[in-house]
């Protein structure tokens, strides 16, 4: 059976994959801190048939060797956490991060998880709160007598009460960052989970120890870009095509080869 078959098979099964992903990319494109995902592609084993090196005749040494290559595969799935455009909505409770660093949200189980979704809101009991109504941690309450919410750029959460004019303090946001954010479990819902690979959380006050600062009244866009994204789709779809023709003509290669005659 010719290896090109399997060969072209493999880099089929690929694109299908990188289209899986590319597709995911576009339909996030309005998500708020959405990070956009990189297929990463690897070469197979080569299947050798002399190696470089070999002696020959005479003591000659064959300068160059025969490897055939059996395909691609995919060899990871890759976050890029490269900053998104910042849009301005004015509302007090949206909260961007610029630069790097993570939302802690408490999730129900006990455990943190973490996000750049900073489209918050309150609870029925005044708590800062993801869409998700997960809160902050650490948690932040706001007084039912706040008139205004005021985010520093530091974390800091101060509202004025009804009736007064100092503001008061009620709390501060803090960041978290990883230092191999790609090693994240995505978890939906704009949520991600430490792993081994992505090490510990590194928690801080925003704009200290390389932790981004805070922007109230602004959100996070996608990071996705719609051009690059579909030329990379039409670069898919033309690799499909043309491994689809290797099929092609290494069928007809055997279809030839079954039709002699003695």
């Amino acid at each position: 059976m010719m290896r090109a078959l399997w060969s072209a098979a493999s880099g089929m099964s690929a694109q299908e994959l990188n289209m899986d992903v590319l597709a995911n990319n576009l339909a996030n494109v309005n998500t708020t801190g959405f990070k956009k995902s990189r297929l990463d592609f690897q070469d197979l084993i080569y299947q050798t048939l002399r190696a470089a090196g070999t002696a020959e005749a005479q003591g000659a040494q064959v300068p160059t060797g025969i490897q055939v290559g059996l395909g691609v595969h995919p060899s990871s799935v890759q976050k890029l956490f490269t900053q998104g455009d910042l849009q301005t909505t004015g509302n007090a409770l949206d909260v961007a991060i610029e630069g790097d660093g993570f939302l802690q949200v408490l999730m129900p189980d006990g455990t943190l998880a973490y996000t750049r979704d900073g489209t918050l809101k309150m609870d029925s009991e005044g708590r800062l709160v993801t869409s998700d109504g997960y809160a902050l941690d650490p948690e932040i309450s706001i007084p039912a007598d706040a008139t205004e919410i005021a985010i520093g750029s530091d974390g800091t959460v101060s509202v004025i009460l009804t009736g007064e004019s100092e503001p008061q303090e009620v709390g501060t946001i803090q960041l978290a960052k990883f230092l191999n954010p790609a090693g994240l479990q995505a978890l939906g819902s704009n949520l991600f989970r430490p792993t081994a690979a992505s090490g510990e959380a590194t928690v801080g006050t925003a704009g200290l120890d390389g932790l981004g600062t805070l922007s109230q009244a602004t959100i996070e866009m996608s990071n996705v870009s719609i051009v690059e994204e579909m030329v990379n789709m039409i670069v898919a779809q033309r690799a499909y095509e043309v491994n689809s023709k290797s099929i092609q003509s290494a069928d007809e290669m055997l279809s030839v080869a079954n039709s002699l005659l003695r």
